[in-house]
């Protein structure tokens, strides 16, 4: 199935926040996106933050083809049995338009946050037992034991924050038939002092949160370059910035690191909440 996952998903996906919104009063607004995503070319979109299945019901019915996965469903705010009974019955009615994407969260947003990976491995075994799939699921996974989970238990990672070589070493513990899908931050500006004050401003809360920035650390980044927003050598490797040349080059490498699928989130200094539509199709445009 992970070779069909692969398919469907495609090289390119957006990732967003904002398409994660349960207000009624949106729903049209977000449904006309999610067409024209499908539209431009997109094989994925994935729902940014402490999204849930529900979230994706109205986007899966407005179109026809695009994946929709929670990038991702915590694993503290839903119960495993829940999660299933709603992921039976979109998949009753659209089956195999939407992946499962969940993690562990933060300690520092979550108050029950406890045993992050033996909590993970209890929330599989629930999903097992309630019949889900493994295929139906993948992992936010950073470390190595998370990401050797994702391979065993999951049809793969979807790791946010990350770099081309991270991908790598990704790549590696999972192996090839496991789908890997990194989130990559793009920030469609050219000058290197708007663009890199643009991706500090999107990093700052990032940088308070031990998940990140222990990975930043097991990486090869030193503690200096966590100061002061990040350093450039930090910020070059976790953006896509600059010409359009250099976008698709930065793209490139976290595929040709190993990455089946590349989920492209737009940083333009604007609220995550709002919908990015230009960047989206200018993106497509570069893309294509």
């Amino acid at each position: 199935m992970s070779d069909a996952l692969k398919e469907t998903v495609g090289r390119y996906g957006i990732w967003s926040v904002g398409m994660r919104s349960e207000d009624p009063s949106r729903r049209g607004e977000l449904t006309e996106a999610a067409a024209e995503l499908e539209e431009l070319g997109y094989g994925a979109l994935w729902l940014g933050g402490s999204s849930a299945v529900r979230n994706a019901v109205p986007l899966v019915e407005a179109t026809s083809r695009i994946t929709v996965g929670t990038s991702i469903q915590s694993i503290w705010q839903h119960e495993a049995d829940d999660a299933a009974a709603d992921l039976a019955e979109l998949e009753a009615t659209h089956p195999g338009r939407f992946v499962l994407g969940l993690g562990v969260a933060h300690a520092r947003n979550t108050e029950q946050y406890r045993r992050p990976y033996s909590s993970l491995v209890s929330y599989l075994d629930a999903l097992d037992k309630a019949g889900v799939p493994a295929d139906r699921r993948v992992l936010a996974a950073l470390g190595p034991k998370n990401l050797e989970l994702a391979r065993e238990r999951s049809a793969g990672s979807i790791p946010y924050l990350v770099t081309a070589d991270h991908t790598a070493k990704a790549r590696e513990i999972l192996g090839d038939s496991p789908l890997l899908a990194p989130e990559l931050m793009v920030v469609l500006e050219t000058d290197p002092t708007r663009a890199r004050a643009l991706a500090r401003e999107a990093l700052a809360m990032y940088l308070g949160l031990p998940n990140y920035t222990n990975n930043f650390l097991r990486a090869g980044f030193t503690e200096a370059d966590l100061e002061n927003g990040g350093s450039d050598r930090l910020i070059d490797a976790l953006f896509a910035w600059g010409e359009d040349d250099a976008v698709r080059a930065s793209i490139e490498a976290f595929h040709e690191a190993g990455a089946d699928h590349v989920a492209l989130q737009i940083i333009d200094g604007n609220s995550r909440e709002t919908l990015p539509k230009e960047a989206w199709r200018r993106l497509a445009s570069l893309l294509a």
